[in-house]
């Protein structure tokens, strides 16, 4: 989800969640302790030199149990981040603490931000030898419409 996407959603809401990959929401104490910009310049397996810009905030929770982030004060704080930032709008990504660092992609269900599971992926599959993995087929599902029983095309 962009930037622009996220703020859009934040001024219809009244509260704010972020919704886990497990359905469980980040307790509502949550702070954000970083709006920020990652730029990642890198060359894949096939040789390619890439670049990356995302968005990044970071999700925390302390023992402060009374504290509540509210839609008005986040927007805020992106906005002095575009600002000071020179922010455009790329897709952001959440990082929350698991096991580890964890970093999410972000969705929207109308109520909550949804932190969705960041996939690894080849980007030089054409280049380094990794077959495109094609879908299983059953041969009797398959018709073009000529060669059905009584169709004579035999």
């Amino acid at each position: 989800m962009k930037l622009s996407e996220i703020k859009k959603h934040l001024s219809g809401l009244e509260v704010i969640g972020f919704k886990l990959p497990n359905g469980n929401l980040v307790p509502s104490h949550f702070h954000v302790t970083e709006v920020g910009k990652i730029e990642k310049n890198f060359i894949d397996c096939g040789g390619t030199v890439r670049k990356e810009n995302v968005i990044n905030f970071q999700l925390w929770e302390a023992h402060d149990y009374d504290h509540r982030l509210h839609p008005e004060k986040l927007i805020h704080i992106i906005e002095l981040s575009e600002k000071i930032l020179a922010l455009e709008d790329h897709e952001v990504e959440v990082e929350y603490q698991g096991k580890t660092i964890e970093k999410y992609n972000v969705g929207f269900d109308g109520t909550h931000f949804l932190l969705t599971s960041k996939q690894t992926d080849c980007l030089a599959k054409d280049k380094c030898g990794v077959a495109e993995v094609k879908p299983k087929v059953k041969l009797s599902e398959v018709t073009n419409g000529c060669c059905t029983p009584g169709s004579e095309c035999c």
